[in-house]
């Protein structure tokens, strides 16, 4: 019998839900009678914390305890602004190619600053957040891996290196990631939904 986990995954910036491991974690996750949604958020046009905001209520409604989240690079920001402004917290969450503040990337940080160009309130995202697993690639083209770590550190979770993994995307081979499966699998089974 399935429980009513609900796993949200949220792609980045340039990004959709149909680009990189997303689609493939998803049907993996259904195969075992998981709820899983993959909303869709304007970018690069339109493309604001505020637009995803209310992309995210539309589709996806509040977060609460038996919801997980799953974001790729931007996702993580856009994550961290949920964590931070919720009344209630979630199960987990599980950070890939995680960042916050500007890359020098100017045709990313221009769209990205409203997300993660700010000072976030850690106490209360982490008290928010539940269980953390924060996945970085040792040669991410875009962003250093010391960002990884400062996310970690200020979650209080130890950052899983991916050797070799980029920016964790399909340019990087990623079209599934079997760790990312086996780590949400993982908290599920531990857990039961209520």
């Amino acid at each position: 019998m399935a429980d009513n986990f609900r796993v949200v995954i949220i792609h980045g910036a340039y990004g959709s839900p149909e680009e990189n491991w997303l689609p493939w974690l998803a049907e993996e996750l259904q195969k075992q009678g998981r709820e899983v949604l993959i909303p869709s958020f304007p970018t690069p046009k339109g493309q604001s914390l505020s637009t995803w905001r209310t992309s995210f209520s539309r589709q996806v409604g509040d977060l609460d305890k038996n919801m997980i989240l799953v974001g790729h690079s931007l996702g993580v920001g856009f994550i961290l602004n949920l964590l931070e402004q919720s009344t209630s917290p979630v199960l987990g969450c599980f950070l890939v190619s995680a960042f916050v503040g500007l890359l020098g990337l100017p045709e990313f940080d221009l769209i990205n600053a409203s997300f993660i160009s700010k000072e976030f309130d850690w106490k209360r995202i982490k008290a928010n957040a539940g269980f953390v697993r924060v996945y970085n690639g040792d040669n991410d083209p875009y962003v250093p891996l010391e960002r990884g770590r400062e996310i970690a550190e200020r979650l209080g979770v130890i950052l899983t290196v991916i050797q070799g993994g980029g920016h964790i995307n399909a340019s990087a081979g990623y079209t599934r990631f079997p760790k990312l499966l086996s780590d949400l699998t993982d908290l599920m089974s531990k857990h039961k939904a209520s």
